[in-house]
C-alpha cells in the first residue's frame, strides 16, 4: 500500500496511531493484539447487535466474526463492539414497548460515539431487528465514513396444521381466543411453533421492510436482505461486505456519496411496491434528517400514487421473506421497477457500482405469485398513503397494501392509553362500525410512540377488521393490517386534535381523498381547545423523560433534537 493511499484510508485512525505523542494510545492497542504493521492499516469498527433478547439477534455474533475475518483478509484492522437491541414482539402490549423507538436513538448515538471517539475509518454494522437498521443508518449518515450494513436474515416460517405461520398469527390467535373462536390449547400449540429458530420476524414486517430499503438505497450488498437467517450464505455475505468496505476505503467513497435523495427515493419506491411497514415512513424521514436531505412526509404519498403494488407478502399478502429469496430476492423487485423507469439507476451503491450496473446481472424475474410484474400489479398504487384533515393537520400514515376497507364513518370510542383500548376490544365492548381512538401514545405523550399490534391483532382476531377503524398518535407493528391509521400529528400530548375528541364524535376516513376528519365544527373544536389542559408527563426521570423532552413530531420522523 502506498503512503498516500494509506494516509487517505486512515483518515481518522492516524490521529490515534501516528507520532511519538501517540505512544500511550499505541501501547493500549498493542495490549489488544495490534502489531507494528496493524498501526499502518485502516481501522474499521464492527457494531455487533448480538443479543439473547430476541431471535432476530441471537445468531449475529457468528456473522460479526465472519466480517472480522473478512476485514483482516482484506487488509484492515477490525474492532468489534456491542450496542443494544430490544424486542418489540416481546415487549408488545406492555409498558416496556415505550422503549422501542427510544432504542433507535440509543443505537445511533452509541455507534456514532464509539466510532467518533476511537477514530474508526470505516464501519460495518451487523443487525437484525426493527430499530437496529434505522439506528445503524442514522449513525452512518452522521459519521459519513465508508460503511455497510449486514443483515442477520429472516426467520423461517413455522408450521401449524399444515400451514406456514408467523408471530402475527400468534397475536391474532389471541384475539380469536378472546372471542371464543379458538381454544387455549390451539393458541399454545401455535405459540410453540410460530418462531422455529433465529432470524427477524418472517414476513414484510418492519425488519424485513427496512432491510429491503437499505438494500435499495445501496448500503448493503445486492440480494442480502432476503436470505434466511439459517442459510450459510449469510456468512459469505458478511465476508463479502468486509471486502466491499475495504474497496470503499480505497476509493474514498463515504456514506453520503451513496445516501442521496435519489437513494432514499429508491428505498421508498421499493417499500411502496412491496407493501412495507408504516414504520418505514418514520425511519426514512429520520435517516434523511441525519443525512441533511430534504424529505417530507407528503413525498411518500406523491411516490405512492405512481408506484404499482407488486408484492404479495404478508401481512398484506400470502408469502414470507424466504419465499421472496427463493425467486431472487429484492433485486427481482428492483429490476422490475428499474425496467419501468421507477428507480434511479445511476445511484451509487456500496459495491462501487450503480444500481443499474448491479441489476444488469440479475437473472430472476417476477413469478406472478410472490412478485407480480408491473404490467399486472396487485394495485396500480403503492402500499402506504398519507392522510390529512382536521384530525391530522400535519399528516397521518396508513397501510393500504392488501386492504379493501377504503372508507369508514363511525362513532369515536376514545381511549387515553393502548392498554385501555386493548381491554375494551378483548372484552367485546368494541362493535362493528366503531372508530377506536388511542391518544396520548405519541412520541412525547407515551412517550416513545409504542406499537399497537396487541390491539390491532385483537381487532382482527375478533373478525372486526373490515368494520372497525383504529386511529392513533402511536404507531403500528409491521405485522398490522386492516383499517389502521397511525402517526397522527400533531399528537394529543401537545394539543393535537385527537386530544379534543369525545366519545360519539363521528370520524370519517376516505383513502381515495386522503382524508381523515372528525365531523366537528371549527367553533366546537375551539371551545374544546380552550378547556384542554396538557396531562402530566408519564415519566419525569430517566431515559424516557429525557427522550420526551427532546423528541419531535412523527411527521418529521420522531427525531431527537439538540
Amino acid at each position: 500500500m502506498s503512503t498516500t493511499l494509506s494516509n487517505r484510508m486512515k483518515s481518522y485512525s492516524s490521529a490515534i496511531t501516528d507520532g511519538p505523542d501517540r505512544a500511550g494510545a499505541r501501547a493500549m492497542l498493542r495490549a489488544v493484539g495490534l502489531t507494528d504493521e496493524d498501526m499502518n492499516k485502516p481501522f474499521v469498527g464492527i457494531a455487533d447487535m448480538a443479543s439473547d433478547l430476541t431471535p432476530c439477534n441471537v445468531h449475529l455474533s457468528g456473522l460479526a466474526e465472519s466480517a472480522k475475518e473478512g476485514l483482516r483478509e482484506a487488509g484492515s484492522v477490525p474492532f468489534l463492539f456491542g450496542t443494544i437491541t430490544v424486542s418489540d414482539a416481546i415487549s408488545m402490549g406492555t409498558e416496556g414497548m415505550k422503549g422501542s423507538l427510544v432504542s433507535r436513538e440509543i443505537i445511533a448515538d452509541s455507534i456514532e460515539t464509539v466510532c467518533f471517539a476511537e477514530g474508526m475509518d470505516g464501519l460495518l454494522v451487523v443487525g437484525g431487528c426493527d430499530k437496529n437498521m434505522p439506528g445503524a443508518i442514522m449513525a452512518m449518515a452522521r459519521l459519513n465514513i465508508p460503511a455497510i450494513f449486514i443483515y442477520g436474515g429472516s426467520i423461517l416460517p413455522g408450521k401449524h396444521e399444515g400451514n406456514d405461520v408467523t408471530i402475527q398469527d400468534v397475536y391474532e390467535s389471541y384475539g380469536e381466543f378472546t372471542a371464543g373462536r379458538t381454544t387455549l390449547e390451539n393458541l399454545i400449540a401455535l405459540e410453540k411453533v410460530a418462531c422455529p429458530g433465529p432470524g427477524s420476524c418472517g414476513a414484510l414486517y418492519t425488519a424485513n421492510t427496512m432491510s429491503s430499503a437499505i438494500e435499495a438505497m445501496g448500503l448493503s450488498l445486492p440480494g442480502a436482505s432476503s436470505i434466511p437467517a439459517v442459510d450459510p450464505k449469510n456468512q459469505d455475505v458478511a465476508r463479502s461486505s468486509a471486502k466491499a468496505l475495504y474497496a470503499l476505503l480505497e476509493k474514498g467513497i463515504t456514506t453520503k456519496d451513496i445516501l442521496t435523495k435519489e437513494a432514499l427515493e429508491n428505498a421508498m419506491r421499493v417499500v411502496l411496491a412491496m407493501g412495507g411497514s408504516t414504520n418505514s415512513v418514520l425511519h426514512l424521514l429520520a435517516i434523511a434528517h441525519e443525512a441533511g436531505i430534504a424529505l417530507e412526509i407528503d413525498d411518500f404519498d406523491r411516490m405512492s400514487r405512481s408506484t404499482p403494488y407488486i408484492g404479495d407478502l404478508r401481512p398484506g399478502g400470502r408469502f414470507v421473506m424466504p419465499d421472496l429469496g427463493d425467486i431472487g430476492g429484492v433485486p427481482v423487485v428492483m429490476k422490475e421497477l428499474l425496467g419501468a423507469g421507477l428507480l434511479h439507476g445511476g445511484s451509487l451503491t456500496c459495491t462501487g457500482k450503480t444500481v443499474a450496473e448491479n441489476l444488469s446481472s440479475v437473472k430472476g424475474s417476477p413469478d406472478g405469485r410472490v412478485v407480480h410484474p408491473v404490467s399486472k400489479p396487485r394495485s396500480p398504487t403503492g402500499g402506504l398513503v398519507i392522510l390529512r384533515g382536521n384530525l391530522a393537520p400535519d399528516g397521518a400514515v396508513m397501510k393500504v397494501a392488501g386492504m379493501h376497507h377504503q372508507t369508514h364513518e363511525g362513532p369515536a370510542r376514545v381511549f387515553d392509553s393502548e392498554r385501555d383500548a386493548f381491554d375494551a376490544v378483548t372484552s367485546g365492548r368494541i362493535v362493528a362500525g366503531d372508530a377506536v381512538v388511542i391518544r396520548y401514545e405519541g412520541p412525547k405523550g407515551g412517550p416513545g410512540m409504542q406499537e399497537m399490534l396487541s390491539v390491532t391483532s385483537a381487532i382482527m382476531g375478533r373478525a372486526l377488521g373490515e368494520s372497525v377503524m383504529l386511529v392513533t398518535d402511536g404507531r403500528f407493528s409491521g405485522a398490522t393490517h386492516g383499517p389502521m391509521v397511525g402517526h397522527v400529528a400533531p399528537e394529543a400530548f401537545v394539543g393535537g386534535p385527537l386530544a379534543l375528541l369525545q366519545d360519539g364524535d363521528i370520524i370519517s376516513l376516505n383513502v381515495e381523498q386522503r382524508s381523515l376528519d372528525a365531523k366537528i365544527s371549527e367553533a366546537e373544536f375551539a371551545a374544546r381547545r380552550s378547556l384542554w389542559r396538557q396531562p402530566a408527563p408519564n415519566y419525569t426521570r430517566g431515559v424516557l423523560a429525557k427522550y420526551a423532552r427532546q423528541v419531535s413530531s412523527a411527521s418529521i420522523g420522531a427525531i431527537t433534537t439538540e
